[in-house]
């Protein structure tokens, strides 16, 4: 039997990565791959915890616009991932998988609390913690709430899962020579603001010396095959 290197990892997902398009903010197909991939590792004994944004459907800043007050539009992206997160958890429950979603603001009527002795206590009974609303306050995004967490449950490793394939010197899209690193350092990521995580997720990240895994989640099998090893994507650590 093969023996993972993480034994318990944090795993983000981005709200466009579970999108479906313009007038579908989500993609049931997505979302379904990403669970059968998550049922793989919990049926292989890892401890995942999960973290997923929510620009698939409001972006405080973005779609504020100043139109709306900076911490009410914050307020409205916490909201936004706790509709991600129920569909992700109910996807996971549909195919046998125990689950429980904590949410940083209190909404007992729809789920847990995040309590952290909690948190643990599910994640050793073998179930998938789903963590909304971001940290619960504004001006901290998302890619901040998994680094946090992930130092809180105590995770080997936070797995970064975007639509890109792991960090490049400079826009892939937009640059077809853009080069792809291996490995790189949190402190190289900051001092070239490379398009990672935002800065205090990294700054978090570097101080708790929990590396991040950066791949594509095209193909959600990646998540397994980065946590049995496999070399895939971009690993930034100290």
């Amino acid at each position: 039997m093969e023996i993972p290197l993480y034994k318990r990892v944090l795993l983000k997902v981005s709200g466009e990565a579970l999108g479906g398009g313009a007038g579908s903010p989500l993609n049931f197909e997505v979302i379904r791959s990403v669970c059968e991939a998550l049922k793989v590792c919990n049926d292989a004994g890892i401890e995942v915890g999960v973290v997923i944004g929510a620009g698939n459907i409001w972006r405080g800043v973005k779609d504020g616009n100043g139109k709306v007050e900076r911490v009410r539009a914050d307020h409205m992206g916490m909201m936004a991932t706790v509709i991600n997160c129920l569909a992700v958890a109910d996807t996971l429950e549909q195919m046998g998988v125990d689950v429980r979603v904590q949410t940083a603001l209190e909404i007992r009527a729809v789920a847990e609390p995040y309590i952290r002795a909690r948190a643990l206590r599910h994640l050793e009974k073998g179930r998938i913690v789903i963590f909304a609303c971001g940290i619960g306050k504004p001006f901290f995004s998302t890619d901040t709430a998994a680094a946090l967490y992930a130092a809180e449950i105590n995770a080997q490793a936070i797995l970064l899962a975007k639509n890109v394939d792991g960090v490049y010197d400079s826009d892939p899209n937009l640059n077809p020579e853009a080069v792809r690193f291996d490995a790189i350092t949190y402190a190289e990521v900051l001092s070239r603001q490379l398009d990672v995580m935002d800065s205090t997720a990294t700054s978090l990240s570097m101080d708790n010396d929990i590396p991040v895994i950066v791949f594509a989640l095209e193909e959600p099998g990646n998540i397994y095959r980065v946590i049995m090893g496999e070399k895939l994507g971009t690993t930034v650590s100290n």
